[in-house]
């Protein structure tokens, strides 16, 4: 019986012994804000005068594609070059998906969509696709919130509408800038 009693409690000793040695996960959750300046490149008349300024926030945690939510409108986005296809417009919206590895370099992807009030119908489309990306370095320490900056995006964009007479179509790409007028693709 004692024999019993001491295999029991050192089974039970070796059973408890192994609560909390599993190694958590881990959760990266990478911020970023501020403005954001987008060069288009491409498109013809009123499709080639498509650059912008921005503001947004958004946080995403380990990766996974999360809205983001301009700052306020209308000071969350303005074309530069207003033209005739966007004389008014519908608060932007967009999904991101970030990635930050253990030498706190960013990578992800982005989409970025305009919709015009005035004239209706016509759709701005920027995306990072399989020929672009997001890049950018994250301050901060394991375990805390790490915050993105000097953030490039860079890929194509794409201008519809339901409205054929209106001239506002075209392709082309782009380079998003993190509180820069210019930055390069990496």
């Amino acid at each position: 019986m004692k024999k019993v009693a001491i295999l029991t409690l050192l089974a039970l000793a070796a059973a408890v012994s192994s609560c909390g040695t599993r190694t958590p996960t881990t959760t990266v959750e990478t911020t970023t804000s501020g403005n954001w300046e987008a060069q288009l490149v491409g498109g013809i008349g009123p499709a080639s005068q498509l650059n912008f300024v921005t503001q947004f926030t958004l946080d995403n945690v380990n990766g996974v594609s999360e809205p983001f939510y301009p700052a306020g409108s209308p000071t969350g986005f303005s074309f530069i070059n207003l033209g005739p296809c966007f004389v008014s417009t519908n608060p932007p919206t967009g999904t991101a998906s970030l990635n930050t590895n253990s030498a706190n370099q960013v990578t992800g992807s982005m989409t970025f969509t305009v919709t015009s009030a005035t004239p209706p119908g016509n759709t701005l489309t920027l995306t990072t696709g399989t020929s672009g990306g997001v890049s950018g370095t994250a301050s901060g320490t394991p375990g805390t919130v790490l915050v993105m900056t000097n953030g490039v995006v860079w890929g194509g964009w794409t201008l519809s509408t339901t409205n054929s007479s209106s001239g506002c179509t075209g392709i082309g790409t782009f380079l998003m800038c993190q509180s820069a007028t210019t930055c390069t693709v990496p």
